[in-house]
C-alpha cells in the first residue's frame, strides 16, 4: 500500500506537533513495507505537488491539530483547491489536540466524516487523541512517551487501511475524566499550569499576562 499524507498543521514543520506525531506513525506504518509521501500544508510551494498527489493516490491520510473546535483554515483553503475524487479512494484522519479528553475532539471528528464525502472519498476513520500540547516543548524520553505510541497505530493502519479497530478506538484514552480529576485539573490550570504557560509566553516575548483583558 502507498499512502499520500498531508500534515494539515499551519505551523512550519519544525514547530509542528503534528509532524512529530507523523514521524512515529509513519515509522510504524512503514515496517510492513507500506510506502508513503508526506507534504506540509504550511509550505505553499508544495501545493501544486499536493494537488497532483491527491488526484493520483487512492489512500489518503490527513493529520491535523484541533484548535478549540476549529479545523485549521489553511488546510481548508488548500482542500478547496482540489477536485473531488470520482474513484474508489479512501481518506483517513489523525485528529490531535491539547485537551486530554476524547470528547473535546468529537465535534471535529464529525466534521471530518462530512469532509470525506465532500472530497469524493470513502471515510476510513479518524484516530482521535488529545493531551499533545507539550510535544514541541519537551525532548528525549518525555517526547517519546507521547509520540512513540503512535507507531503502533501506524502498524494498525498499515494492516487494515483504516482506523476501525478496537485498538484505535482505545487509543483515544478517557472520553471524559471522572469528576474528582476534572476538579483537580481545574485547580492545576489556575495555579501551576498558569504559571508555566506564562513563562512560555514570556519566552516568546509576551509582556502581559495571558488573562489580560484589554476590552473588559
Amino acid at each position: 500500500m502507498h499512502v499520500f499524507i498531508i500534515n494539515g498543521s499551519p505551523r512550519i514543520k519544525s514547530q509542528s506537533n503534528t509532524d512529530k506525531i507523523l514521524e512515529q506513525f509513519t515509522k510504524g506504518m512503514s515496517e510492513n513495507g507500506t510506502s508513503f509521501e508526506q507534504y506540509e500544508v504550511s509550505d505553499r510551494k508544495q501545493w501544486d505537488d499536493m494537488r497532483k498527489a491527491f488526484a493520483e493516490n487512492k489512500n489518503i491520510l490527513i493529520a491535523l491539530p484541533l484548535y478549540v473546535e476549529c479545523i485549521p483554515g489553511l488546510l481548508i483553503e488548500f482542500l478547496e483547491t482540489v477536485e473531488p475524487k470520482t474513484d474508489d479512494s479512501r481518506i483517513a484522519f489523525i485528529l490531535q489536540g491539547g485537551f486530554a479528553e476524547g470528547i473535546q475532539l468529537r465535534c471535529g471528528e464529525e466534521y471530518l466524516k462530512i469532509l470525506a464525502g465532500k472530497l469524493g472519498c470513502a471515510y476510513a476513520g479518524t484516530l482521535v487523541k488529545g493531551n499533545n500540547f507539550s510535544i514541541r516543548f519537551v525532548e528525549g524520553a518525555e517526547r517519546d512517551k507521547i509520540t512513540v505510541p503512535y507507531g503502533e497505530m501506524g502498524r494498525e493502519y498499515a494492516a487494515k487501511g483504516d482506523f476501525s479497530s478496537e485498538k484505535c478506538k482505545k487509543f483515544t484514552g478517557p472520553e471524559v475524566f471522572p469528576a474528582p480529576i476534572r476538579l483537580l485539573v481545574g485547580i492545576l490550570f489556575k495555579t501551576a499550569a498558569k504559571t508555566g504557560l506564562n513563562k512560555i509566553a514570556e519566552g516568546w516575548g509576551c509582556t502581559r499576562p495571558l488573562d489580560y483583558k484589554p476590552y473588559s
